[in-house]
């Protein structure tokens, strides 16, 4: 059951990374939730495990990790800005 929560946490803030970025129009769900758990452990490592935690993993520091994440991967695929 823990599994199935660090997969939806993941997805959740790699949809928040994406939309906060504008560039996850293009993400599908599996992008979104590897985006969200590389982007956990990035931010982790980076700022460390302040804040509120969900499913294990601290949801501030994730989430800055998992933006950027997208922005670096976004540049070198050269995905462009959704429209609106």
């Amino acid at each position: 059951m823990y599994w199935i929560w660090v997969l939806i946490v993941g997805g959740l803030i790699g949809l928040v990374a994406g939309a906060i970025t504008k560039r996850g129009g293009s993400m599908g769900w599996i992008a979104n939730i590897i985006a969200g758990l590389v982007g956990s452990y990035l931010g982790q490592a980076l700022l460390g495990s302040w804040g509120p935690s969900l499913a294990g993993m601290a949801i501030i520091p994730s989430l800055v990790g998992a933006i950027i994440l997208v922005l670096i991967v976004s540049l070198i695929f050269g995905v462009k800005k959704d429209p609106a």
